[in-house]
């Protein structure tokens, strides 16, 4: 898990074609299937990680 700068998460990681993220307010880590590691990269690099979890990954990926 990578620790990044944002308000709402905590860490991202990747592995596998699965996207790991763990956020402020939780201990629990959610995977989610099937992630290009495209898309990844560019959260990773996103200047908001919460509105790109919301907008690119929150319900597109189990």
């Amino acid at each position: 898990m990578i620790s990044v700068s944002s308000s709402a998460i905590a860490a991202i990681g990747y592995a596998g074609g699965t996207l790991a993220v763990r956020f402020h307010t939780s201990a629990a880590v959610y995977f989610h299937h099937g992630v290009p590691y495209e898309l990844f990269e560019r959260f990773l690099h996103s200047g908001s990680k919460g509105a790109f979890y919301n907008h690119y990954v929150r319900g597109r990926y189990r």
